[in-house]
């Protein structure tokens, strides 16, 4: 099956135990591992690396025996400059690349599909691009 690039905002919310979202990243997150390669990104390792104070327990939260390391395609990188200059042209408010159009455009230049809980940037500049998202 298509591997799954895990958006950061799944792992905060069980490392975290969020209230809200905990059950349902949870369970996105172990379907989607049942099923195919699991995969995290420089972006996303570094967003969720702010809870941590040391790298070692980082490490531990996100087990290489099943959370696959990826790095950024070169391509990817240009098309989230692309969609970084859409959103832009659209009245964007951000100065710099976000690092969800990094995260959307390694998936899409990947032909992975998405876990992620905020998809409305995604659907809007990757289009084409699967995501496993709340309705």
């Amino acid at each position: 099956m298509t591997p799954v690039l895990v958006d950061s905002n799944i792992l905060l919310d069980i490392i975290t135990d969020d209230p809200h979202w905990l059950e349902w990243s949870e369970s996105k997150l172990v379907e989607s591992a049942n099923r195919s390669r699991i995969i995290i990104n420089p972006v996303i390792y570094s967003e969720v690396s702010v809870g941590f104070n040391r790298i070692e327990d980082l490490e531990s939260a996100l087990p290489k025996t099943w959370i696959e390391r990826e790095a950024i395609p070169y391509e990817a990188a240009f098309l989230a400059g692309k969609a970084f200059r859409s959103y832009r042209g659209r009245d964007g408010q951000k100065r710099s690349p976000l690092p969800d159009f990094l995260i959307g455009a390694h998936a899409a230049v990947a032909g992975y599909r998405l876990l992620t809980r905020d998809a409305k940037r995604y659907r809007t500049h990757f289009p084409k691009m699967a995501l496993i998202a709340p309705d």
